[in-house]
């Protein structure tokens, strides 16, 4: 993939982290959920698991559903475009949010990085985040 990097050195200053505007939660729907086509469709990301479909649902699908939890969570998507093969993103993300007490669930997708915080601390994790990559 062209203009791809894998350096942690150079992924760190393009990262330039965004919030997405609004709320997801994170779901599970049986895989004989008649319900589960429907709302695969419509989430964000879908990763199937041994247990159970894990579904991240935009607010009002998930309401509309009734499988909004009590943790509503905000989207941060990192800017670079990193390699698949890239090493040490994700553990610096997660670091510099676990340091400042803010949970933060990694999604990479083939474009970019997604970090998922609650959604009452995404302007903290933005911060942070931004700052760790002028610190790159």
């Amino acid at each position: 993939m062209a203009g791809t990097v894998s350096d942690l050195a150079a992924m760190l200053p393009g990262m330039t982290p965004q919030p997405v505007p609004g709320v997801v939660h994170f779901c599970k729907l049986g895989f004989d959920d008649p319900r589960l086509g429907a709302l695969s469709a419509a989430a964000i990301c879908t990763f199937r698991e041994v247990e159970d479909m894990t579904l991240i649902l935009p607010d009002a699908v998930a309401q509309e559903a009734g499988l909004a939890g009590d943790q509503p969570m905000a989207q941060i998507t990192l800017g670079v475009y990193s390699s698949l093969e890239g090493v040490g993103l994700t553990a610096a993300v997660a670091g510099v949010l676990a340091e400042a007490g803010i949970a933060c669930n990694m999604v990479a997708a083939y474009h970019h990085d997604h970090a998922f915080v609650p959604a009452a601390k995404v302007d903290d994790a933005v911060a942070l985040l931004t700052e760790l990559s002028g610190a790159g």
